[in-house]
């Protein structure tokens, strides 16, 4: 007999951008050590890190292969995040592929390499459908799965305030920049397992969208604790992307694609609007950063 909605609630945890430069708080070395021992304290058995090879010239990012081996070593996995980070919509297909293909080259020969491609700023073609098409069939060519994304919160929009306020010498509140990242994922989570329930008539496998930032190391660990008190169990991305919902990355049609699954999936099946949550409307997030971390009046 299944057990209680509450129980079936399961979500994985996936960081986009790797290897990333520095944030506010500490070194790059030190934020993967952080990130890393705080998913242990956690207890992430497996959280997936979408990797741009090309970013590993980078000399803001020195290290940047070392600390990607030290995520494999504590029993993370890697995936194709593409070479540069190019918008689809900035790019032929044939060009966006072979931009894939160069990531796939140094992915391959890694340890904890996975067959998942996951759209830079999740923008499949927006409406260019014949793009979109060609892409997808270019991937199924390669035997590469969509890295698809069903919860996201727009922590990247968080660390650029973060960085904002610490270049400007502004007093940031970390309790109330720890609340507010835990917070804003928790609610994304939520929003999106009941949208999947009312889309597709039952719980599925949530795959979260986070980065590589400072916030991250941080946080994490505070993060996992409030999505377990709201009943969430941590799988890994393994289990995630096994889930019978990852065949609609390939075909669901919309007509603007980019984004979660869930909002697509909501999309296409005629779902009203406002199919995603609200706090990646970065106005909103604007507005909770100055008032919360900040502390500054509302205009």
């Amino acid at each position: 007999m299944p057990g209680p909605a509450a129980a079936q609630k399961r979500i994985a945890l996936t960081f986009d951008d790797v290897p990333r430069g520095a944030g506010a708080f500490m070194s790059v070395e030190e934020r993967g050590a952080r990130l890393i021992a705080a998913l242990d304290e956690a207890g992430v058995e497996q959280a997936a890190f979408f990797v741009n090879p090309g970013s590993l010239a980078d000399p803001a990012v020195a290290g940047g292969e070392t600390r990607i081996a030290a995520y494999v070593r504590a029993g993370h996995v890697i995936a194709n995040h593409s070479f540069s980070h190019p918008a689809l919509t900035d790019l032929s297909a044939a060009e966006y592929l072979a931009n894939i293909d160069r990531a796939e080259e140094w992915l391959k020969r890694q340890p904890g390499h996975r067959p998942w491609f996951r759209f830079p700023f999740l923008n499949e073609g927006r409406d260019d459908k014949a793009k979109r098409d060609a892409v997808r069939a270019g991937l199924a060519q390669r035997g590469l799965a969509n890295g698809y994304v069903t919860a996201d919160a727009s922590d990247w929009h968080i660390e650029a305030l973060t960085l904002a306020a610490k270049a400007a010498g502004k007093p940031i509140d970390m309790d109330g920049l720890r609340d507010l990242y835990v917070e804003s994922h928790v609610e994304a989570a939520e929003f999106n397992e009941a949208l999947a329930i009312e889309t597709v008539g039952h719980p599925i496998a949530q795959v979260m969208l986070l980065h590589e930032t400072d916030i991250a190391a941080l946080y994490v660990a505070d993060l996992v604790a409030a999505l377990k008190a709201n009943g969430w169990t941590i799988i890994t991305a393994d289990a995630a992307y096994a889930d019978p919902i990852a065949a609609r990355a390939a075909d669901v049609d919309v007509p603007s694609a980019q984004g979660t699954l869930t909002e697509a999936i909501a999309w296409e099946k005629g779902l009203p609007a406002p199919r995603w949550y609200e706090r990646n409307d970065t106005r909103v997030l604007d507005a909770l950063f100055a008032q919360r971390v900040l502390k500054e009046e509302a205009p």
